[in-house]
């Protein structure tokens, strides 16, 4: 995957970057780098981080998230995450990401 598979818009204070597929060691480095860009650039209110069309992720996948979440937390932006699938959502749920981050969305797959 590279930042082709991202797209990343912010209107009216809202952030949305949405993975347009699976996250992996491979790839998460430039969709992480675009977001931050994205971050500091904007400073929205909201993150939102639309994982809809992701169906697998490993432990790179869990540290982009927690790590937008923190660079949220350092300009005073929530950070929530949409519409995980079943298998993201589980991965979520193992983590604990739930304890700390917020999900949104409908549950697909």
């Amino acid at each position: 995957m590279n930042t082709e598979s991202l797209v990343v818009s912010c209107e009216n204070g809202i952030l949305k970057a949405r993975v347009l597929g699976d996250i992996d060691h491979h790839c998460a480095k430039p969709i992480r780098e675009k977001i931050d860009d994205y971050i500091f650039k904007y400073k929205p209110d909201l993150v939102l981080l639309d994982l809809s069309l992701v169906e697998f992720m490993d432990s790179s996948g869990l540290g982009l998230i927690l790590g937008r979440f923190n660079t949220a937390n350092e300009i005073g932006a929530d950070f929530k995450i949409y519409s995980p699938s079943r298998g993201v959502r589980k991965i979520l749920e193992l983590a604990g990401i739930e304890r700390l981050i917020k999900i949104e969305g409908e549950l697909r797959g």
